[in-house]
């Protein structure tokens, strides 16, 4: 049974009770309007700002099982999932066929990859290493579409007193970063450009929290990080950029989900990545008001999340030929270096599906 819309909310109650006479011969007829008008309805009446003075209009059915629960993994610092389930506008979504949405926080991509793997999760977004090691280890998991993100949002950074000009003076020095992320590929393809082998450096692999406070206690030379901890840091101490990823490293942020999920719920995760579409447009928009909703939960002012803000990307689009290339240059340099334990092929678990834009 389809929501009819009308000046008069008695007869649209009435037309209701009508048409359960003829729920049984119209049903699936029905399922499929009514998944259409849903999301013709919740495009034209979401409106994504600070204040969330917006209103989210949806009609139902959907076309999800009643009882479906749909499990994302986020990051804090992954503005777009982050702020879609502050706004809690799925929940709004799937709310009608008696479904529900779990998050579950992560420090980094690779732990939410191995949550997905252990069937914790479903869906997710990280930078484009943790899924290359996530592939090679044989976790079933799909890339259903990306994120520009920029070359501009990571970098490799020193201390300002530190006596480093150049990568190349990194050699026999001791490096710190998140061991799988998009800053270990910007250090390996950065070495690479100045004639260092990646066993020519001391490896410090930490998380960003412990990574910022090795770098700030001088006990590592160089760390090389993503915003806004990049914007953080440099803010807070002063620290100098070796090298961007500018050249280097695109920088491509995915959102992937779990083989078993995409098979049986292709439906659902189309309305998911509806909705992670509406809320990257916005973030594209705002840097100013991503800055200000993200600073409490990041405990970095705001003033700093906007520099951040200002120089990535945001969109949700389908991974092209060029894209599927370029990851797998990232695959096969990381098997070269010994990082994976086997080649792998990035385009045999790219969704084929097609992305809402």
């Amino acid at each position: 049974m389809f929501t009819q819309f009308s000046s008069s909310r008695f007869l649209g109650m009435a037309f209701a009770f009508l048409q359960r006479f003829k729920q049984q011969r119209i049903y699936t007829f029905s399922q499929l309007f009514a998944f259409g008008l849903s999301l013709t309805l919740a495009i034209s009446a979401c409106s994504l700002s600070a204040n969330n003075n917006g209103t989210t209009q949806t009609a139902s059915p959907n076309p999800v099982a009643s009882g479906t629960t749909i499990r994302i993994g986020y990051q804090k610092a992954s503005t777009v999932l982050y702020a879609l389930k502050a706004r809690g506008e799925l929940e709004k979504v799937f709310a009608t066929s008696g479904s529900s949405v779990t998050w579950s926080e992560f420090p980094a991509g690779p732990p939410m990859l191995e949550a997905l793997n252990a069937g914790s999760i479903d869906f997710g977004y990280t930078g484009e290493s943790p899924p290359i090691f996530a592939q090679a280890a044989g976790i079933p998991l799909v890339y259903v579409a990306y994120d520009p993100w920029s070359p501009k949002a990571e970098a490799i950074i020193v201390p300002k007193d530190s006596p480093i000009k150049s990568v190349a003076e990194l050699k026999g020095k001791k490096v710190t970063f998140a061991k799988g992320s998009n800053a270990n590929y910007l250090l390996v393809k950065a070495l690479e450009k100045a004639g260092v082998q990646y066993s020519e450096i001391q490896l410090a692999t930490l998380p960003p929290a412990d990574a910022r406070a090795a770098f700030e206690g001088k006990k590592v030379d160089a760390w090389a990080i993503w915003d806004p901890y990049l914007a953080a840091a440099e803010a807070a101490t002063g620290a100098r950029t070796l090298a961007d990823a500018t050249e280097l490293a695109p920088n491509r942020g995915y959102y992937l989900a779990a083989k078993s999920f995409v098979d049986a719920k292709p439906d659902v995760l189309k309305i998911v990545l509806d909705r992670v579409k509406k809320v990257s447009d916005w973030a594209k928009n705002n840097p100013n008001e991503v800055a200000k909703f993200l600073s409490p939960a990041l405990g970095i002012d705001a003033p700093v999340l906007e520099i951040a803000e200002k120089r990535r990307e945001y969109d949700v689009l389908p991974l092209t030929d060029e894209v599927i290339t370029k990851q797998q240059e990232i695959a096969d340099t990381f098997y070269k270096i010994k990082l994976i334990p086997k080649k792998i092929k990035v385009k045999e678990i790219v969704w084929q599906g097609k992305v809402n834009n």
